[in-house]
């Protein structure tokens, strides 16, 4: 199966989970396709200053692969730096919270697993 970017649906969200700023995402699976295990396989994109807000996964798992910019992730309330390369996770019963702190957009995969 091909998915083209043509096709694809772009979701903006303002303020996501108590965030600030915009946060795209395009997702890379739709609902008529997306493996049954996953909630979200997304290509997201922060513009400079906004946030995804501090929120906790239950029976699920999320990982972010950070594709682009600078960031400030808080994993459990522990603050670390992220940049292109590094991944993420974030297992059922934690939290977590991204800010790109650069000047550029902060791009990212987001997958998120059912458990």
């Amino acid at each position: 199966m091909v998915t083209k970017i043509a096709q694809r649906k772009v979701d903006i969200a303002v303020g996501k989970s108590n965030g600030v700023g915009v946060m795209k995402l395009e997702r890379l699976f739709d609902s008529t396709n997306m493996p049954q295990h996953l909630r979200l396989f997304s290509r997201a994109t922060l513009e400079p200053g906004a946030s995804v807000g501090f929120h906790v996964h239950h029976a699920e798992t999320e990982v972010f692969y950070i594709l682009s910019g600078h960031g400030e992730y808080c994993d459990d309330c522990e603050i670390v730096n992220v940049e292109a390369g590094d991944l993420t996770f974030t297992p059922d019963g934690h939290g977590h919270s991204l800010k790109n702190i650069g000047d550029d957009v902060l791009e990212f995969i987001a997958m998120i697993i059912k458990d």
